[in-house]
């Protein structure tokens, strides 16, 4: 399994960016999938992510009200709706799923938010 993850760049404070993760190859069968991030620094931590079977998204605390998971079975595709950008928000966001007790990583896309 390879994931692209894409969506990143530059944007001002409070404003949105969709960030998507493509998965290549057979994700049916996954065990959690998500995003975090990585800020200059700072350790990894996690944004967002779903535990296959179970209906509810669990959210970092501080991006809950702002972000949104979604994903899109038929295109192996998941994303992560961003609104009201904070600075705090830059980093390095990573996608990631769980198949079979194996983690998979995107390379990572970059979103600085600044004026």
């Amino acid at each position: 399994v390879q994931l692209q993850a894409s969506g990143g760049g530059l944007v001002q404070p409070g404003g949105s960016l969709r960030l998507s993760c493509a998965a290549s190859g057979n994700i049916f069968n996954f065990n959690v999938m998500g995003w975090y991030r990585q800020a200059p620094g700072k350790q990894r931590e996690l944004v967002a992510a779903i535990i296959s079977g179970r209906g509810s998204t669990n959210y970092a605390d501080s991006v809950k009200g702002r972000f949104a998971f979604s994903r899109d079975i038929d295109k192996n595709t998941w994303y992560l709706q961003m609104n009201n950008l904070k600075p705090e928000d830059t980093a390095v966001y990573y996608c990631n799923i769980v198949i079979a007790s194996r983690l998979y990583w995107g390379q990572g896309t970059k979103v600085t938010v600044s004026s």
